[in-house]
Order: structure tokens, then C-alpha cells, then sequence
């Protein structure tokens, strides 16, 4: 009896202590939940309206590069050249980045050579048929008044060559010239110069930008300042694309948040050159290995078709997919509601490729979610309509037709007629689509193709100018070392020359692959050493070190990559900097001169009246718990938010 009732207590101790631990498991859960502070008051709903501290380590401005400021005014007395050598006229084939590169070449080598030069003509607009006659050629992406009045004191820029020229150059009397990638003033001043004197007109043809190398002699460094005022202050997209582009800006950050721009480089070419084929599937690995065919033919790629496309991603040859990006970002600690802006006119792959990145980040925008289908028409223009390159369908035949054929189908017994050939859709002609399973070799382009790629040049050059205005940008390939201008590139120097302070991502892709690559199972839940290894990175990258780091890359390759030293000027007050130098000892980062004493002054006035306090400073590494929230208003504007909840700085450990 006594036994029992030994067993009985034990039995009800046993089952107290097991309510007690279900209680407090609850009250943790809840308090974890946030249930504790559920009646708390957030700064959102004491200020729902106007602008809110946000942190400076992830939006900027960057305190160890604030002291840099663009500065391209020729060091001497610079009227242009009183010499007249000829007229030279070009032809640029290429997407945006070639265009805005080899325009910038075209003007240096024009003063180079002390000739006129002819309005360049861009190639993918001239081929294209029906498109709005208000816009032709140069004009249909920049302001061509604008152009010609700001280099008038560099060069002489007419729209067009003579009448009599003219006629001349529609007979073929003119020689013309296709430079390679990256040739030296010396190839323009002994095999150019020599054919311009004597025919007076000459033509250059530029294929894939970059027809002047990028780092000139010190002796020529005034052109290197030419080239800077041409791309950053010449080069003017025209009106109706830069109002369409501040629209979107303004749009974008009309809740009073930040945004971050975000191009992701995945193109057909890049895919082809540096043979990532391997990274995507079916159809879309057999279409980057057909283009990387053609370009074996060409010349361009001197390799074989078929190579291990994870050992170049590991190699940090290949962009970075936009589920990396999102986790990147994540690691970073930018919440699921920060605005991303796509920019781009391609990713190859389509929309699929990005729903990872979509699901992390909700409020991932691009030009189509932002501007009305009137507003991108009004900027395309008035075109002619042409026939849809679709298969069209047989006519119908009347009942006559029918019996008629059914006379002359021989005799009975009869087979059955074949089955009505499978019906093409819209979706499976566009782009690249619609042949691969047909034909082995890729078709001429239709009338429609080509004004859709006159098209991809305006949508470009809309999102570059909303990308530079960008609070942040994050690059999916850049540096990509083929020899070529790339768009994130351009990007990433237009800021450095515009707004060195902001935040501008450079992250090493072969570093990133590494880390990838050791979370592989669980790179959704990675551990904390692997964020904070994430986030040091990506911090080095966008401040001193990341700028030091990609000089060394960028700048060998593409002047426009890495305008400094030249194009920028240091205040008398900014901290010392150890010069960079490539190896042949040219200074790459470090050896700008001090801003003249007028602008000094202007700067400092400026940084008094507009001085704001920061709630928190940038620092090269982040402490190891990150979790202060930064407060925000979500917009009830449909088309950035539809949400309204409380945005805090996240922590992907939580």
C-alpha cells in the first residue's frame, strides 16, 4: 500500500513539472514572438510622414571617400585646335555600353588627330526600319545640341559632312578603318593620320568600343579629362529620357525610403564568352553554346566549345545568380522590404531566374512596374507598324477547294490526312526561342528583331540613369576582364566620378564563389561565422579597399571603369592616402591633385548648411550583433508596396 502511494506522488510531481515546463516553453515562445511588447508604440506611427534615420552602413555616405570630388576642367588654357586635318565620320555597333564608351574614344582621338568630327552614327538605330522619325541615330539616345556645345572648346563636332562630301562618301571615295580593341595613339598618328591628310574624310568603324586604349601617357593626361567630360557631362541622354528616368526616381523613393539598383549581368554573350553554359538548364545551356560557337568561329573566344563552367564560376568568371545576390543582401542586413530596382534590358533566362530573389525581397521593381505602357511608348515615339514575325497560320479553304482535293486524292481506301501541325505561341518566338529546336542554325534577324534591339538601347540607357542615381548598387558581373565596356562597370565609374560617398558594391566573385561553395546544403541557413565572412567582404568592397582593389582590374581595361586620378580633385583636409600604381608605375588611385581654392570653399559651405546627424557611422567591418531596427513607413503606393508593416534592419541569424 505504501508502495503505491510512493508511485502515485512521483506520478503527480512528474506531471506537475511537466505543465511548469510547458508554461515557460509558451511564455518564451511568446515573448520571442514579440507578444511582450505588442502595445509598444513604434517611431512609425509617431511619424508616419518625411524623412527617418537610416543606417549609414548600408545606404551611405561613406566618410573615408567624401573627401573626393569630380573635377575635369583642363589644368591650362585648352581652346580648341586651330589646325583643321580633315573630317571624321563613325559607325558604332554595339549595345549602350560600346556606344557610350566609343563615343568617348572618338572625341580623343578626334583632338588627337586635330580633325572635325561628324556626329556618330549608332548603328542599331539606322538598321532599324520604321522607327520615330523625331529621333535619328546619335539622337535617339543623347541630346545632340547639348554635345556639340559642351566640347566646343575641345573639339569641332558637326551634324554632317559637306554636300559635296556627302555625295562623295554615298560613293564609297572615302578609305575607312576598323581599329582593334584598345589601340594606342600611336597607331592613330602613323596609319591614321597619314590617310586623313591626304583624303581630307576618313572612316572608323568600331565594333566592340574601346577603339583607344584606356590608360594614355602621362603626357596625354588632358585627354583622360576629355574623355571624362565627354561621358559625364556631354554625353546627355536626351530630354525625354532623363525626365522619364527622374520620374521612376522619384517614384521609387516616394514613401521617403532609399532604394538599391541592382543589374545582373546576365547577358547571351558574357554567358558564351566565359562558357557558363553549364550554369542553367535544357534549351537555355544549348543557346549559350550555339552563340559561343559563333564566336569560335569568329575569332572571338580562342578556346574549345565544351568547358567545366563550375571551375570558371569558382573561378570568379561567371555573374553571380540573383538568388546569391538576395542572400548577399540578406547577409548584409538589408530588411525583406528594402527596394530593389532591376536594371537591364536582358537577363537571360527570363523572369524565372529571378523568383528566388523575388521571394526574399518583395519589393523588386524594374521599369515596367514603374512607368505606365503610355510613358515607355511616349519615350520609343511614333513608329511605322510592321508585319508580326510570328508563323502565320494557312488561309482557309472554301468548300470547293475542299472537294476538289478530294477528287484528286486517288483511290479508296485512303490513309488518314495528317494531324494539323502543332500551333506556334507568342511566347515560343520570343527572343531566342523559336528556332533551337527547329534548325541548327540561328536565323537572319527579322525587321521586328532589330527594333527591338533599337529598343533594349533606349531601356538601357533609362536604367543606367536610374541606377546612378541609385542609393546603392549592386552589380551581378562586372570586371568581367573580356576586353569589352560592360554596363556595371560603366555604372560603378559614373558614381565614382558623380558621388564617390555612395554606396557602391564591388564584390570579388572567385571570393563569393568560395563562400558558397562551403555553405552549399545549407546556404538558406548558414551559420554566423559565414554572414559575418559575407558581410566583410562585401563592406571592403564598397569603401577604399574595394575602390584600390578594382582600379587594378577595371582601369587597365576601361578609363570610364575607373576615372581617377585625373578626373577628381581631393580637399585640402583629406586624409593621406597611400598611391596605388599599376605595374608599369602609373598611379591608379592616390595621386589626385588638391581641388583649387574656390571650389575648397564652395564645398566647405555647402557641407555646413546641408550637415545632417547620422544615427550610425559606416564601418569597414560591422560589430557581431547587428540587430538595431531602423525604422520606416512602408508606401501604400501599389506599384513599389502594398504592405504597410514595420521595416526593421534584419538579422539573418535571428
Amino acid at each position: 500500500m505504501l508502495l503505491k502511494s510512493k508511485f502515485k506522488l512521483a506520478t503527480a510531481i512528474g506531471i506537475i513539472l511537466s505543465m511548469l515546463s510547458l508554461l515557460v516553453h509558451l511564455f518564451l515562445a511568446n515573448y520571442s514572438a514579440g507578444g511582450l511588447t505588442k502595445g509598444s508604440m513604434h517611431m512609425d506611427d509617431v511619424l508616419p510622414f518625411g524623412q527617418r534615420p537610416r543606417p549609414r552602413r548600408l545606404w551611405g555616405p561613406l566618410r573615408k571617400l567624401d573627401h573626393l570630388h569630380p573635377f575635369v576642367n583642363p589644368s591650362k588654357s585648352y581652346a580648341a585646335p586651330s589646325k583643321h586635318n580633315g573630317f571624321i565620320y563613325a559607325k558604332i555597333y554595339g549595345g549602350f555600353e560600346k556606344i557610350q564608351s566609343s563615343i568617348c574614344d572618338l572625341v580623343a582621338v578626334a583632338r588627337l588627330l586635330n580633325a572635325t568630327l561628324v556626329i556618330p552614327e549608332i548603328q542599331a538605330t539606322t538598321r532599324a526600319k520604321g522607327i520615330s522619325p523625331k529621333f535619328k541615330s546619335f539622337s535617339y539616345l543623347y541630346d545632340e545640341d547639348h554635345f556639340i556645345d559642351a566640347l566646343s572648346n575641345d573639339v569641332a563636332i558637326v551634324r554632317g559632312l559637306p554636300k559635296d562630301l556627302r555625295e562623295a562618301r554615298k560613293k564609297i571615295k572615302f578609305p575607312t578603318v576598323s581599329p582593334r580593341n584598345s589601340a594606342t595613339p600611336e597607331y592613330y598618328i602613323t596609319q591614321v593620320l597619314p590617310r586623313l591628310v591626304k583624303s581630307k574624310v576618313i572612316g572608323i568603324i568600331v565594333n566592340g568600343g574601346n577603339c583607344l586604349q584606356s590608360i594614355l601617357p602621362t603626357s596625354l593626361e588632358e585627354f583622360q579629362r576629355l574623355r571624362c567630360r565627354v561621358a559625364f557631362h556631354a554625353l546627355r541622354l536626351r530630354p525625354q529620357i532623363q525626365a522619364l528616368g527622374s520620374q521612376i526616381v522619384g517614384r521609387l523613393r516616394a514613401s521617403g525610403r532609399p532604394y538599391l539598383a541592382y543589374h545582373p549581368g546576365l547577358l547571351r554573350d558574357t554567358l558564351a564568352f566565359h562558357g557558363c553554359a553549364e550554369l542553367f538548364q535544357d534549351i537555355h545551356t544549348e543557346l549559350v553554346q550555339h552563340r559561343r560557337n559563333q564566336m569560335i568561329k569568329r575569332g572571338t573566344v580562342k578556346e574549345q566549345l565544351t568547358v567545366d563552367s563550375v571551375s570558371r564560376k569558382m573561378a570568379g568568371l561567371c555573374p553571380l545568380m540573383p538568388e546569391e545576390v538576395g542572400l548577399l543582401l540578406q547577409a548584409l542586413g538589408y530588411p525583406p522590404t528594402t527596394i530593389i530596382f532591376l536594371a537591364g534590358s536582358e537577363t537571360f533566362g527570363g523572369q524565372r531566374m529571378l523568383i528566388p530573389l523575388r521571394a526574399m525581397f518583395a519589393n523588386l521593381v524594374d521599369r515596367t512596374s514603374l512607368c505606365s505602357q503610355k510613358e515607355l511608348s511616349d519615350l520609343v515615339g511614333p513608329e511605322d507598324p510592321l508585319a508580326s514575325d510570328l508563323p502565320q497560320p494557312p488561309p482557309p479553304k472554301s468548300e470547293k477547294q475542299l472537294i476538289e482535293e478530294w477528287k484528286r486524292a486517288g483511290p479508296r481506301p485512303r490513309p488518314l490526312p495528317p494531324p494539323p501541325a502543332r500551333p506556334f505561341y507568342a511566347h515560343e518566338k520570343e527572343g531566342w526561342y523559336g528556332w533551337i529546336g527547329e534548325n541548327d542554325t540561328e536565323p537572319d534577324a527579322s525587321p521586328i528583331e532589330f527594333r527591338r534591339q533599337a529598343h533594349r538601347l533606349l531601356w538601357d540607357a533609362l536604367d543606367y540613369f536610374v541606377s546612378v542615381e541609385a542609393d546603392a548598387f549592386f552589380p551581378g558581373f562586372h570586371n568581367d576582364g573580356s576586353g569589352w565596356p560592360d554596363y556595371s562597370s560603366l555604372i560603378m565609374g559614373h558614381r565614382l566620378y558623380q558621388k564617390p560617398y555612395g554606396i557602391t558594391y564591388r564584390p570579388d566573385r572567385k571570393i563569393v564563389a568560395a563562400l558558397f561553395e562551403n555553405v552549399s546544403d545549407h546556404r538558406y541557413h548558414p551559420p554566423r561565422n559565414w554572414t559575418i565572412a559575407a558581410r566583410e567582404h562585401l563592406n571592403r568592397s564598397a569603401g577604399v579597399e574595394g575602390v584600390m582593389s578594382s582600379a587594378m582590374l577595371s582601369r587597365p581595361v576601361s578609363f570610364l571603369s575607373h576615372p581617377l586620378p585625373e578626373c577628381s580633385c581631393r580637399t585640402p583636409k583629406s586624409p593621406a592616402v597611400q598611391p596605388v600604381k599599376d605595374s608599369n608605375g602609373r598611379l591608379l588611385f592616390g595621386g589626385e591633385k588638391e581641388c583649387p581654392d574656390w571650389m575648397a570653399r564652395s564645398l566647405a559651405m555647402a557641407s555646413a548648411k546641408n550637415s545632417e546627424p547620422q544615427n550610425e557611422d559606416y564601418e569597414d567591418e560591422l560589430p557581431e550583433d547587428d540587430s538595431s531596427p531602423d525604422m520606416q513607413q512602408e508606401s501604400d503606393r501599389s506599384d513599389v508596396n502594398k504592405s504597410s508593416e514595420q521595416d526593421e534592419e534584419m538579422d539573418p541569424d535571428d
